[in-house]
């Protein structure tokens, strides 16, 4: 099976933030940053975990989402998800 790269959860990023958002600023060194200071608001990070669900075939429990607060948190909870699953 394979994994969510760097990579393939920012390309996700990037495309929930719409066409006239400015996404240069999202790359690998704001995998640690939360949400928040990255402009990126909770109805964003509910468009980026649906993404990763409906390609991945995953599923992720709202209350697992509640605790996702920085790209690298979804990142580590998806790898994780998709590791047990193999």
């Amino acid at each position: 099976m394979s994994t969510l790269s760097v990579e393939k959860l920012l390309e996700i990023m990037r495309a929930t933030q719409g066409e006239s958002a400015d996404t240069s600023g999202l790359t690998e060194d704001v995998l640690d940053k939360p949400f928040t200071d990255l402009n990126v608001d909770s109805l964003a990070v509910l468009e980026v975990v649906t993404q990763i669900q409906d390609e991945f075939k995953l599923r992720i429990p709202d209350s697992a989402m509640e605790g996702m607060e920085t790209p690298r948190q979804v990142l580590d909870y998806v790898n994780e998800r998709l590791e047990e699953a193999a």
